[in-house]
């Protein structure tokens, strides 16, 4: 009877999580499908904690008040930092395979090896290489989204290194196909341990070589990666929630990485091995060209006889936390009666969804958030184009320079408006390590400094600067 129930628990769990999937489609429903995987997984937990085989509730409660203190604190970092927190995140779920699968292969070769068949070492092995890649790979990626020291955010490549990390990875492969063949050998626990060792090494130097524009692909595939992990769990453990909560995530990982890539016009391969970010060599030229400076007062007397209005936010907005400050500038902006959309690249920011994450938390409505297919057709009736921290998403470079990094991404067509005002902190380059070609055009000037100063005093000016 408990057997049955178990799995009428598993079932709709699996249900939930389908559903919470499908809510998180759209802003309007996200919450609701955030509050589905919760549900899902606290019905998963209890279901397997019931069951009569589980005897070690001492454990499991240790485990979860664990999971309660580390969890509590990484649910308030800011939004600047939620993408690394979701490396972090990746990194502790494919630890969680990793070491699961160590564990069965430990307990079965030592005390039950009939149990350690050549399917269960196969589904074993590939838990422990995506796990154990995974948890290197996340901890990387955070490290450059966190901008640690000793981290280089900058691709940093060497000689033979594609080859190199392929024949590394194939060596894993080949340690493993030899624990399949013959899993209780006496050789098994020194592949065993290679593989591990192996994975490890490859999660770092698979993310070595890519910089941070990349990263938001990086951390969808990695979560791919730990989807998949938990694929292979389920078949070591039995677990037929594990293998279908696996494969969504896996799946919605991979579905994820392949629209972003899309978005930038790469591939898979050019992501994870074309260096993307390096800092390009920059002929000299025998004309300087110069930024055009404008001042809060003339940039707010522009934005004041303007209709249309289109705010391209990007990670100097997240950076600055300048979100409260934009909801204020658009309040001033629609009370003039002027038309204020914000157009929304795929990949700005540091992760999925950023920018649409920060504007939400300032309560700027969803309606408002236009993608980037859908505004730039809107772009050459924009009279003024304000760019707010973003840089290569609306660098026109992407569309005629063929030597450029960028060439053929996607962009916001931001240099098609009538004007265009760009907020950002310095001169230096975005990730693609170039300089942005819109900066330099006639209809471009700049407001140098911090996002979330200059916004609020743009909203000050327009607040006491009269109507439309």
């Amino acid at each position: 009877m408990m057997h049955h129930l178990v799995q009428l628990a598993y079932l709709v769990a699996t249900v939930l999580f389908v559903f919470s999937l499908h809510g998180m489609n759209d802003p309007k429903t996200a919450r609701r499908g955030v509050q589905a995987g919760i549900l899902a997984m606290a019905l998963a937990i209890a279901a397997t904690w019931a069951q009569p085989s589980i005897t070690h509730h001492g454990w499991i409660l240790a485990a979860i008040i664990a999971g309660i203190a580390v969890g509590i604190p990484l649910s308030k970092v800011p939004l600047t930092a939620v993408p690394q927190r979701t490396a972090i995140s990746h990194a502790f779920g494919g630890l969680a395979a990793g070491l699961v699968g160590t564990a069965k292969f430990v307990l079965w070769s030592v005390y039950e090896p009939e149990e350690l068949s050549q399917f269960r070492m196969g589904a074993i092995v590939l838990e422990v290489l995506l796990g154990f890649l995974t948890v290197t790979g996340s901890l990387m990626a955070a490290g450059k989204l966190q901008e640690v020291k000793w981290i280089p955010q900058r691709p940093v490549t060497y000689p033979f290194q594609n080859v190199s990390n392929i024949g590394l990875l194939g060596l894993a492969v080949l340690f493993g196909v030899l624990l399949v063949l013959n899993p209780t050998g006496s050789g098994a626990g020194f592949l065993f341990a290679g593989v591990i060792l192996l994975a490890l090494a490859f999660g770092v130097l698979l993310i070595i070589p890519i910089g941070g524009a990349d990263m938001p692909t990086v951390i969808s595939i990695l979560n791919s990666y730990a989807g998949l992990s938990a694929v292979a769990m389920g078949f070591v453990l039995d677990n037929k929630l594990l293998i279908t909560a696996g494969a969504l995530d896996g799946a919605s990982g991979l579905i994820l990485s392949i629209m972003m890539c899309r978005a930038m016009n790469r591939s898979f391969t050019n992501v994870l091995f074309g260096a993307f970010g390096q800092v390009q060599a920059v002929a000299v030229d025998s004309e300087v060209r110069h930024y055009k400076p404008e001042t809060i007062e003339g940039a707010a007397q522009v934005l004041e006889q303007a209709n249309l209005v289109v705010i391209i936010p990007g990670y100097g907005l997240a950076v600055a936390q300048a979100q409260h400050r934009v909801r204020e500038l658009y309040d001033q902006l629609t009370k003039a009666g002027i038309t204020v959309k914000f157009a929304i690249h795929p990949v700005a920011g540091r992760m999925p969804g950023h920018m649409n994450v920060l504007l939400a938390e300032a309560e700027i409505p969803y309606s408002d958030l236009i993608e980037m297919d859908e505004i730039n057709a809107d772009m050459p009736q924009c009279d003024v184009a304000l760019v707010i921290g973003a840089n290569d998403v609306v660098n026109p470079a992407a569309r005629t320079v063929k030597s450029s990094p960028i060439y053929g991404m996607p962009i916001i067509d931001a240099d098609k408006a009538k004007t265009v005002f760009a907020i950002k902190r310095s001169k230096n380059p975005g990730f693609a390590g170039i300089d942005n070609e819109l900066y330099f055009q006639d209809r471009t000037f700049m407001l140098f400094g911090d996002a979330k100063a200059v916004v609020g005093e743009l909203a000050k000016h327009l607040a006491g600067g009269g109507g439309h």
